[in-house]
């Protein structure tokens, strides 16, 4: 592949684009919520401690109620999950990865569609992969598709 003006204006493009989401609003908040959940020596160690549980429960999984801890550990990840899930850090953390993943998913639909119509991009909301504008969203037409 040859380097032509072309392909240096779109990486002009790209890095700009990339520079405009690291220096946006919800990327700063990202970074804010991870050092605030990070920096809290407690919920780290509840985090590790959440994770060491994990992989005995994938242990578990594997047997299921026939493993003799199949109770005791489903018992204690719940418990743990809950108490983390709980945790107003955490669950900022979450809502804020959520809505940079959003925000993600949306610009890729974007690259995507302005090269073709036909590129499928993978999306982690479901709401962006049934966006009408492809002619398939499944709703019979009531969102003014030509479904």
């Amino acid at each position: 592949m040859m380097m032509t003006s072309e392909w240096a204006f779109i990486l002009d493009e790209a890095d700009a684009l990339s520079s405009m989401i690291l220096n946006s609003e919800l990327v700063h908040n990202y970074r804010k919520a991870h050092h605030a959940v990070y920096s809290d020596q407690v919920l780290v160690e509840k985090i590790a401690a959440f994770n060491r549980m994990k992989e005995q429960y994938e242990d578990v999984q594997r047997f299921g109620k026939y493993h003799p801890d199949y109770h005791k550990i489903t018992k204690e990840i719940r418990k743990q999950k809950r108490e983390l899930d709980l945790n107003e850090k955490v669950a900022n953390l979450r809502l804020v990865e959520n809505q940079l993943q959003d925000m993600l998913d949306e610009i890729s639909l974007i690259i995507g569609k302005s090269v073709s119509e036909a590129v499928k991009v993978p999306v982690s909301n479901p709401f962006f992969e049934t966006a009408c504008h492809s002619g398939g969203c499944g709703s019979g037409g009531k969102c003014s598709c030509s479904a």
